[in-house]
């Protein structure tokens, strides 16, 4: 691993997000059409909590043979995104390292990072997928 590459050489920029008044089945769709693991929660641009796909799972009914639309009203219904989103989030400024990035990965606890300002406005995000990446680049 190169010492010096920054963060902002593997982070996606300005991924997708939700805003924290959202619906969950906004979060819902959005993970299911675009395959994602990890959707950050802003108010305007300010990163205010982290949705995962392991966050999502904690709350799906799906399980129980409900259809998609059932499952949207019963997460509308029932939580908002506040409830469940992750606060308090390891951050990491694109001009720190990947190799920085690498090492909070490292314990496994979480899969992401998001890349914010000194502002904590969102400015990317990466996660463990990207670093296995940016490994497998450096190999070729």
């Amino acid at each position: 691993m190169q010492h010096k590459d920054l963060i902002s050489s593997i982070m996606t920029a300005d991924p997708e997000t939700v805003d924290v008044g959202d619906s969950l089945s906004r979060v819902r769709r959005l993970m299911a059409a675009k395959r994602f693991h990890h959707v950050p929660v802003v108010e305007g641009r300010r990163l205010v909590g982290l949705l995962s796909a392991t966050d999502m799972m904690r709350l799906s009914i799906s399980a129980y043979g409900a259809d998609a639309k059932t499952v949207d009203a019963m997460l509308d219904a029932q939580f908002s995104i506040q409830q469940v989103m992750t606060t308090g989030l390891f951050t990491v400024h694109k001009e720190q390292t990947v190799r920085h990035a690498a090492d909070k990965l490292r314990g496994g606890d979480f899969h992401c990072l998001p890349v914010v300002n000194d502002d904590c406005d969102l400015e990317g995000i990466v996660t463990s997928t990207d670093l296995i990446q940016y490994l497998f680049d450096l190999g070729s």
